[in-house]
């Protein structure tokens, strides 16, 4: 069974400590409002004196007086409202800008097992589209209402004052009015909800389709995917409709229901059962309140449906801000050299039902060189992972200098172990940065790292630290990019690197210049290599080979291949080609 959604007020409370800082803005939204609406209410009452008191009775002076404090009230209100709304405007946009880093911020603290299952356009929608949702109605809807409601109620209780047997017909169509808009309300709740999930249902198919758009060319499949945008496509025009159907109804309800109170009162003005006579300025007066009132009334449809779309937004948004799939953040820190990895009975899946390891031992001592290999799905990569903290949730032992892996900050951890993966990540921008993300890391010392991994020519083909970088890297070759993750890695100088089947995409000349750099770090270096090719492991201290997510035999290349077990039947079938064509 599904939880039931939270109320509107669960979600406004959830918001309230990102508006916080921004209160003297908001409090100044407050005091303004209250001024601005009995300002406005008192411009009908100064119309009815200037007509019942002056007018009628000729007098010129009178006029002219109220006529000036009518416009003083109109100037004086026009101010007062400005404020608020700029008040509200810039006191809004600070809140939805910590927000949306909030959500950001979350978002990259939450375990790679999230993302697994999290479609990257569902996220984005999250902090795109939902944020301004919200934006929009902080602007434009919730503070807006306080407002509208004061001038509502400030309106009634002047008409009230002024003649209560009138009022009481205005009061008629009000019963009908609220439970229409509460009807109203609920559907569109729904609708916005629905809208909501479409969209990002929408997006996620959109980014992973672009981010496939190769094989989605090479195999013809563009009709398909076609079809399948034009599917969710139409499923969320379809709830959109529905939503501008609803709020158009209750535009059009909130018009005519104007329109019935101004006939029901001019009727009940010149009834012949009126007891006495209505003044001219009264009525005015009275004309002027039904309009000053249900124009706050009638826009409130409008309001509504951005209330609606924020409380949809905002179940979403906190949806995302409540996971707490977060890696489990120890609070020791680990030396400037860590020295020893030690593995116990370490076990482990991605789901309850996939193990992947079973059961793991293994030791890696400060400068050795280790080699996992194995059968496609023996957990080579799952043991990288974990050692990095980008999953958890493991049994066993993971001590890293004799402090168990849980226990450090995962921040800690991946300064001290690097890692080079086959999947190269390359971002926009020049070189500079994407080999120190961002870190402050001099000039010569990145020189040092792209000569360490002999990648100069592709550096010097960009135009040095300053040449850019397209998105993904279009501007490189797979081999190109390859030596810049090397280069990455060995500027940031980790003491431990995780070489992730590093070479398993590139030609045969590039994995020769990584080969030479790799043995230029293996002397200083304590490093774990995960590879399918046998130039990469012949020359670990042991090979570690893993079968079904146990070990099944540890020794040097000479030895496993002297015992013709596990070892040497991996290397004849997959090695085998790349002995005989080195």
């Amino acid at each position: 069974m599904s939880e039931p959604a939270p109320s509107d007020i669960r979600l406004a409370r959830k918001l309230l400590p990102y508006l916080r800082k921004e209160w003297r803005l908001y409090l100044l939204a407050v005091v303004a409002a209250p001024g601005a609406a009995l300002l406005t209410i008192a411009q009908p009452y100064l119309l009815k004196l200037a007509i019942d008191d002056h007018i009628t009775a000729g007098d010129v002076a009178g006029v002219r007086n109220v006529a000036l404090l009518y416009l003083g009230a109109i100037m004086l209100s026009f101010l007062l409202e400005v404020t608020y709304s700029l008040a509200v405007a810039y006191a809004a946009m600070g809140s939805i800008t910590r927000l949306r880093l909030a959500v950001y911020d979350h978002t990259l603290a939450l375990k790679s097992s999230f993302f697994d299952r999290e479609p990257t356009g569902r996220l984005l929608t999250r902090a795109t589209s939902d944020v301004e949702a919200l934006g929009e109605t902080l602007t434009a809807g919730a503070f807006t209402i306080v407002l509208d409601a004061m001038l509502v109620v400030g309106i009634l209780a002047a008409m009230l004052s002024m003649d209560p047997g009138l009022t009481g017909v205005l009061l008629l169509v009000a019963p009908p009015l609220a439970v229409t808009i509460e009807l109203i309300r609920r559907v569109m709740r729904r609708l916005f909800l629905a809208v909501r999930t479409h969209l990002a249902a929408l997006n996620a198919y959109l980014a992973e389709r672009l981010a496939g758009i190769k094989v989605v060319q090479l195999y013809s499949d563009e009709q398909r995917s076609i079809e399948g945008f034009r599917e969710r496509n139409n499923r969320y025009r379809n709830t959109t409709i529905k939503t501008n159907v609803w709020d158009g109804l209750l535009y059009a309800i909130v018009d005519g229901l104007s329109s019935m109170t101004m006939a029901l009162m001019l009727w009940y003005s010149v009834g012949d059962w009126f007891e006495t006579a209505m003044t001219a300025g009264l009525l005015a007066a009275f004309i002027d309140y039904v309009g000053k009132l249900f124009r706050p009334i009638r826009e409130f449809s409008q309001k509504l449906a951005t209330l609606q779309r924020a409380s949809s937004a905002l179940q979403k948004i906190f949806g995302l801000l409540d996971t707490q799939e977060l890696i489990t953040e120890g609070d020791k820190e680990l030396g400037a050299a860590p020295s020893a990895v030690r593995i116990r009975d370490l076990r482990f899946g991605y789901a309850s039902d996939n193990t992947v390891l079973n059961g793991i031992d293994l030791d890696i001592s400060s400068g050795e060189v280790v080699a996992l290999v194995g059968r496609t799905g023996s957990g080579k990569t799952t043991i990288g992972k974990l050692l990095t903290r980008t999953y958890d949730g493991y049994e066993g032992t993971i001590e890293v200098d004799g402090i168990e892996l849980s226990d450090l900050r995962a921040s800690s951890v991946r300064r001290a172990i690097g890692t080079v993966q086959q999947d190269v990540t390359l971002f926009e921008g020049d070189v500079r940065f994407n080999l120190s993300l961002g870190a402050e890391i001099p000039d010569d010392a990145l020189w040092k790292a792209i000569r360490t991994v002999q990648a100069e020519h592709a550096v010097d083909a960009l135009g040095g630290l300053d040449g850019q970088i397209e998105s993904n890297g279009r501007n490189l070759s797979v081999g190109e990019g390859q030596l810049l993750s090397f280069a990455r890695t060995m500027a940031h100088d980790p003491p431990m690197v995780i070489l992730d089947e590093a070479t398993a995409s590139v030609d045969t000349l590039t994995e020769a210049a990584l080969q030479t750099a790799t043995e230029a770090i293996l002397e200083r270096k304590t490093v774990l290599v995960i590879a399918h090719r046998l130039s990469t492991i012949t020359r670990a201290d042991r090979i570690v080979v893993l079968d079904a997510g146990a070990v099944a035999e540890v020794g040097s290349h000479d030895e496993l291949m002297a015992r013709r077990g596990a070892y040497y039947r991996l290397f004849r079938h997959q090695f085998a080609e790349a002995a005989h064509n080195p």
